[in-house]
């Protein structure tokens, strides 16, 4: 990606938080982390609850100079497809954080990132931060097979750990 001027990220980061800060009455800025976030606001973009996409897209977009997340459909192919990498990337981080907060992660590779950085520095990050698997909290009743598994079967066991969790918002949703 093209370096970005200090300015004019900050500009992109703006614009890019502008619809957060409206739905999630929170304050976001370039060194916000998905830690930063508030449980509220984390369990809605995890769950996709109240169009947390477009939230997603919005901010991705903005951030890339594409446009507003109401533009998506209209962008060509390359520049969909930069969002959409972007998007999963990101929104498996902001679930592994929901994770951690549940206490079934210890860690998770990128959890050191801003995510302003995950999404500007997206091609440098993701590969790297995608070979690594999260560390599974020892408190965790399956933590001695999660250790036992290949890598294969833990991120097949850790996708199904993402899916129990989204089942348990799901379940709770009424108490947000």
């Amino acid at each position: 990606m093209v370096q970005i001027s200090r300015a004019r990220l900050e500009s992109l980061v703006r614009k890019g938080f502008r619809n957060w800060k409206t739905q999630f009455h929170e304050d976001f800025d370039i060194h916000t982390k998905p830690s930063n976030l508030s449980t509220k606001t984390l369990i809605q973009l995890a769950a996709g609850k109240e169009n947390s996409s477009f939230y997603l897209f919005d901010l991705i977009m903005n951030l890339l100079d594409f446009g507003s997340g109401f533009e998506f459909n209209s962008l060509q192919s390359a520049k969909k497809m930069a969002v959409m990498d972007r998007y999963l990337f990101l929104l498996d981080q902001i679930r592994f954080e929901y994770l951690k907060r549940l206490g079934w992660l210890d860690s998770y590779p990128g959890e050191e990132y801003s995510i302003v950085d995950l999404v500007i520095h997206f091609e440098d990050l993701a590969p790297r931060i995608q070979a690594t698997t999260p560390l599974l909290g020892s408190k965790h009743p399956e933590f001695e097979e999660f250790c036992n598994m290949n890598a294969f079967q833990k991120e097949e066991f850790l996708r199904s750990l993402i899916s129990r969790a989204l089942k348990q918002i799901q379940d709770h949703s009424t108490t947000l």
